[in-house]
């Protein structure tokens, strides 16, 4: 509350995290049709904004990171979280099952 205005985008980012894992939790518990997608889809955002939290908060100290534009520290845990949860939709048995019955 005291570093609102520098800290503001990091509580959206953990918002959005929390919203995206009580979603793949839901699916989990609940396993109604698709659920294995849900879930799937739901955890990989949530990791990914958290690393996306991290970076934006912690990359300026990191030594490779401090390298990087600023922007970087947005794009780049999406740019390489979002074909993961992608290949696990394609790949994944449990989320291919629903497709073909």
């Amino acid at each position: 509350v005291v570093r609102w205005a520098e800290n503001h985008p990091l509580f959206i980012l953990g918002l959005l995290s929390l919203i995206a894992a009580t979603v793949g939790r839901t699916a989990l518990r609940q396993r109604r049709r698709y659920w294995a997608r849900v879930h799937i889809t739901g955890m990989g955002l949530s990791y990914t904004l958290m690393l996306t939290a991290f970076y934006v908060d912690n990359g300026k100290n990191l030594p490779l990171w401090r390298e990087l534009p600023q922007i970087a520290f947005w794009l780049l845990p999406a740019a390489i979280g979002i074909p993961l949860i992608v290949r696990a939709l394609v790949k994944h048995p449990l989320a291919q099952r629903r497709l073909t019955e």
